[in-house]
């Protein structure tokens, strides 16, 4: 999980997919693919399922459905036949940290996690740009925030069809994530209180279909409730650029 990276650390290709994430941002957005939340419903709960690598038939399994209004995220997660596990292509050490994160224990086969939405604040938008070079440069922003702290998540999922890939349900199946603390060593600047903003640029794993890529973000406010998820929708170029 990218935790505080310093902009100089960071190689061409990341820079170069961030400086093309900030031109999709503008004017020529308008001319190309351009995926946010905007216009998006935001999610009133969202289910998280966390499934051991070494769980084969953890992947077919089609219990713990999504309810209505819900979105379902996909955690693979480190088991203990390391890389000969049948899912250990798509396990991530995100996993991990989320599962710390929520206080729980990795899944012999497969653990949920159901959060509501309290208090619902508006104001969340993600975004992403295109694929250069591996990376997509993402976005996530809260507008007039209370004075915090906040703990936002923005994850880089690839939504899965039902009845492909063996999955008999949809999936948003997690393959980057990036945890952020805003306001957690000092009090909001004056600015900050208007809009809190983060962009990175987020690699895309091996195996990962970018045409299936999209990002997911929620916040979190001091007392650990959730206040609002937002998803990105790519929107069809406009006839005639």
């Amino acid at each position: 999980m990218t935790r505080g990276i310093c902009i100089r650390s960071w190689s061409a290709p990341l820079l170069i997919a961030l400086a093309a994430f900030t031109a999709l941002t503008g004017a020529d957005a308008r001319a190309q693919s351009f995926c946010s939340s905007d216009g998006q419903t935001q999610p009133a709960r969202l289910l998280e399922r966390f499934i051991s690598a070494d769980c084969s038939s953890c992947w077919a399994d089609a219990t713990e459905r999504a309810g209505p209004n819900e979105l379902a995220l996909d955690w693979i997660v480190r088991g203990n036949r390391g890389d000969e596990a049948p899912l250990s292509a798509a396990a991530s050490s995100d996993a991990l940290i989320r599962l710390e994160a929520l206080k729980r224990v990795a899944p012999t086969e497969v653990e949920t996690a159901r959060h509501w939405v309290q208090a619902p604040k508006r104001g969340l938008r993600v975004s992403h740009g295109l694929p250069v070079n591996g990376y997509l440069g993402t976005s996530i922003e809260l507008k007039s925030p209370q004075p915090g702290p906040w703990t936002a998540w923005l994850l880089l999922v690839e939504t899965i069809a039902a009845g492909t890939e063996g999955t008999p349900i949809e999936r948003n199946l997690v393959r980057n994530a990036l945890q952020l603390a805003w306001g957690a060593s000092a009090p909001l600047t004056r600015s900050e209180l208007s809009r809190l903003y983060e962009a990175r640029p987020m690699s895309i794993p091996d195996g990962a279909q970018p045409g299936r890529l999209r990002v997911v973000g929620w916040v979190e406010d001091g007392r650990g409730r959730m206040r609002a998820i937002a998803q990105s929708r790519c929107a069809a170029p406009a006839a005639g650029g």
